[in-house]
């Protein structure tokens, strides 16, 4: 659910009961280095432009 674009880390807390920073540490430990980087950067700039939507 993390890679998806479309679920934010908030709701995967909702559903699953884990921390942002829990996931994040998963995510660290599963992908590569540069495709976690590519990850955070996707989930940074996509939560920025989330906010000038609402």
């Amino acid at each position: 659910m993390a890679l998806s674009d479309h679920i934010s880390l908030h709701d995967i807390q909702a559903e699953y009961g884990i921390s942002d920073k829990q996931v994040k540490t998963q995510m660290r430990d599963r992908l590569k280095s540069g495709s976690y980087k590519a990850w955070r950067k996707r989930v940074r700039d996509f939560g920025d432009r989330r906010e000038h939507y609402k």
